[in-house]
């Protein structure tokens, strides 16, 4: 405002008195002008408009528009419904609807990005109401639409399109879109909801545009987005070619042919992928544990769609995609470090965010050094090991996150790691080996399928030059076993893989000869073994019959699953 325009301010007031302000108009326009240069744009369009809105804005009528944004609670999104109102009296903006501090924080932002993108706001009382109201809203994810609100309330902008868009994004100071996370649930909740198109950034464009049916605009900033609304501005829709994404994005750094010797590990790591199976591997240090489990993504059959936009929504949920990687094509390999929490293994927090056992959702959860988590951490594992997901309660409501992965956990067989090892002296007394030993307690074990005993490499095998097995080889097999189970379980939706077989199903899919069925008989009673290790190895000797291609389970094919199961009972008593 200039020093001739600050005098008349002092003079007559501030542009949100309308009686002053047409009378000002009316008679001197230039010291309108003056008087508005601290309001608006320096531009005769900017003083016109701000003269509608002084008119308009604050006067008995109030302007109302209703623009639509949506919100992630769990691993969905949910529709909102946000409206602007502009009426007469203080300048004020309101937010209601259960907003959070960033969303509370909003008006500030949005109000600056405004002005410094050229535009302008109603400056009377200005509420902006969420709906639904009874759900707290949080993340800056509502200040494109709040913005876009805002500006259509002073009538520069016709919001009667906006009933068909969906608009999610953050705004900063210089009315830039910024990337906000959760974008895939909210264009999944757009195109569920009819939406013709969804604005979000540009940095989120690849990743809704995974979602067909509806046209994804990624934006890069406030100006582009309301130039384009406005007709004046072309905007292509982004496309993604998901064919092409899968086929450059499905290859590995690493090989199953990179290990050497253990052959007896490799066949039970195959058999666990082959089911879906958790498994445990018990050696030495430098035995190669590490090294398998590492390489256990490149042998699991490839994502489908269905699978890669589930993974995706709950990466995106977390925050953990970007412009170069917007989509999940390939198996998930999560390492937590052995100090987490409770809350980042399930997942939780005052708004629920997705743990590990959850980002490790359709891939794998590796657990090295297995002993040094915390008991609670391990204990709170049971159900999402039995039912592939996990329910968190707070006060605002319950959420419930997929979790079917393959645990793949990892320990040594005492503190120093050399119990047991005939070439090298273990330094731990007995009490020592059997406190490390049950900070793993029977109940996780017995969801285990498979107990691995990795023994250390012998030297003529890390010397030798014979080549190892591929993974492409043994994903081949892994493959035609999984396609065999797709097959078997094509009517049960819940269950895609041995490891997920329900009781009932045990019984109709698992059918023994009488040998099979003495040898179980024999091996629970000489092993005190309990039922839900009978079921593990009903399961896993079902998958071990898929592998050979045999209909029927023979005694060979149980007493391979006994084998992964001894280890267990004769390590822990």
């Amino acid at each position: 405002m200039t020093l001739t325009g600050r005098l008349l301010f002092n003079l007559f007031g501030t542009p949100t008195r309308p009686a002053v302000c047409r009378a000002i108009l009316h008679k001197h326009p230039h010291i309108f002008y003056e008087i508005c240069s601290g309001y608006c744009p320096p531009t005769l369009e900017g003083y016109l408009t701000l003269f509608h809105t002084v008119i308009f804005c604050n006067a008995a009528t109030a302007m109302l528009a209703k623009i639509y944004s949506a919100a992630v609670y769990g691993v969905d999104a949910y529709e909102v419904e946000i409206e602007v109102n502009g009426a007469g009296g203080d300048p004020n903006i309101v937010i209601v609807g259960l907003p959070d501090a960033a969303v509370r924080e909003s008006r500030d932002r949005v109000t600056t990005a405004i002005a410094n993108s050229g535009y302008y706001w109603p400056r009377g009382r200005t509420t902006i109401n969420l709906a639904p109201a009874d759900i707290k809203k949080e993340g800056p994810s509502f200040d494109l639409p709040i913005a876009l609100g805002m500006i259509a309330v002073t009538e520069a902008l016709d919001s009667s399109p906006f009933e068909n868009f969906s608009f999610v994004g953050e705004l900063a100071l210089d009315g830039t879109v910024r990337a906000v996370k959760g974008v895939l649930p909210v264009a999944l909740e757009a195109r569920r909801r009819g939406k013709r198109a969804l604005f979000v950034p540009e940095a989120n464009a690849l990743e809704a545009a995974m979602v067909d049916k509806i046209d994804i605009y990624g934006v890069q900033n406030l100006r582009q987005t309301f130039a384009f609304l406005r007709g004046e501005t072309p905007l292509l829709p982004t496309r993604a070619d998901l064919t092409g994404f899968f086929a450059a994005h499905q290859s590995y750094d690493v090989d199953f042919g990179d290990v050497k010797g253990q052959g007896h590990v490799k066949r039970a790591v195959e058999v666990a992928v082959a089911g879906g199976h958790n498994v445990l591997m018990v050696g030495p240090p430098g035995s190669g544990k590490s090294m398998l489990a590492k390489r256990i993504p490149t042998i699991i059959p490839p994502l489908s769609l269905e699978e890669a936009i589930e993974t995706t929504k709950i990466h995106s949920i977390a925050g953990l995609l970007d412009t170069e990687k917007s989509f999940v094509s390939t198996r998930p390999f999560r390492p937590p470090h052995h100090t987490i929490s409770d809350i980042g293994l399930l997942g939780g927090g005052a708004f629920p965010n997705p743990g590990e056992v959850s980002l490790a959702h359709n891939g794998v959860l590796f657990l090295d050094e297995l002993p040094e988590f915390k008991r609670s951490a391990l204990e709170v594992m049971r159900q999402p090991l039995e039912d592939g997901k996990v329910t968190v309660s707070r006060a605002a409501g319950t959420v419930t996150f997929p979790s079917e992965f393959m645990l793949v956990a990892a320990m040594n067989p005492c503190p120093c790691g050399y119990f047991g090892d005939l070439k090298r002296e273990c330094r731990c007394g007995p009490a020592q080996v059997q406190r490390y030993r049950q900070r793993v307690s029977g109940p996780l074990l017995d969801r285990i399928d498979l107990h691995i005993e990795v023994p250390a490499v012998e030297y003529r095998d890390v010397a030798s030059e014979r080549a190892e097995e591929t993974s492409a080889a043994i994903r081949e097999r892994v493959f035609r076993t999984r396609q065999r189970q797709q097959e078997r379980f094509r009517n049960d939706p819940k269950v895609n893989c041995n490891a997920r077989m329900a009781t009932r199903q045990l019984k109709q899919y698992c059918t023994l000869t009488q040998d099979s069925q003495e040898l179980i008989r024999v091996a629970m009673s000489e092993l005190n073994l309990s039922a839900r290790a009978y079921d593990r190895i009903l399961k896993v000797s079902r998958t071990i019959a898929d592998l050979d291609g045999k209909t029927e389970i023979s005694p060979e094919h149980v007493s391979e699953a006994i084998q992964y199961r001894t280890f267990d009972r004769t390590l822990w008593v």
